[in-house]
């Protein structure tokens, strides 16, 4: 059975609530989900539950700890931006190590570990593929392959750095990552001696795994990307 809590990981910055999921028995290791822009919210907290289900510890931080942990709704997105305008890959960072040593306390080792985001999470999740050696990364439709965000290199230039397996998982109708970004960085990606992989869905559109928003949950594409993700991270952080 799963049991799931609220926990509090210290930071240079302050307390970051995060929310826990956790499967009865061993787990096979470890994952971190990262939030859309809207906050931990409860898709984010039952994609947490899902891999918990799936035998996997998993941890959903609250990145936006610094603004106060709000909760956006989906279709509020003005007031979404001036609170991604204040992350930094600076504190990105200082986060991601804050889960992974929770995890780490909890007896899962960074081989252990995998990464999991969607939409500014994706971006977030290719970052820290690049920071340390974990055990797998999956991006749901992560922007910043051309230009960077929140202080993180754009993916092309920051492809050489990465240290983790990493899986893209994208969507041909997303106007906001065009199809030749895309492409750009499955080349960019192609070529590094640690394992990559992207998907392309020719009919799924930016935030297609979301089944709280009907107008761009794409079951099919979700279902697929959902496999693949398990996948991945059976394949590469599983102990």
């Amino acid at each position: 059975m799963t049991d799931t809590t609220t926990l509090t990981l210290p930071t240079a910055d302050g307390p970051m609530p995060t929310y826990q999921a956790r499967p009865g028995g061993t787990p096979k290791g470890g994952v971190i989900v990262v939030q859309e822009a809207f906050g931990v919210n409860g898709h984010i907290e039952d994609v947490t539950r899902r891999f918990a289900d799936a035998g996997w510890h998993a941890l959903a931080p609250a990145f936006f700890h610094r603004q106060g942990s709000p909760v956006v709704a989906y279709d509020d997105v003005p007031a979404v931006m001036p609170i991604m305008g204040q992350l930094s890959a600076e504190g990105l960072a200082a986060d991601l190590t804050a889960a992974v040593d929770q995890l780490g306390s909890a007896g899962i080792v960074p081989r252990n570990v995998g990464v999991v985001g969607f939409c500014m999470g994706g971006t977030v999740a290719f970052f820290a593929a690049a920071l340390q050696p974990l055990g797998a990364a999956v991006t749901f439709y992560g922007g910043g392959i051309a230009q960077g965000r929140f202080g993180i290199p754009p993916f092309d230039e920051l492809a050489p750095k990465l240290q983790t397996p990493w899986l893209g998982l994208f969507g041909d109708l997303d106007r906001g990552i065009p199809v030749e970004e895309v492409e750009t960085l499955r080349a960019a990606t192609d070529r590094l001696e640690v394992e990559t992989a992207v998907v392309r869905y020719a009919d799924a559109d930016h935030g297609f795994h979301c089944d709280e928003r009907p107008a761009v949950f794409n079951p099919q594409a979700a279902a697929d990307g959902w496999a693949r993700t398990l996948q991945w991270f059976d394949r590469h952080a599983a102990r």
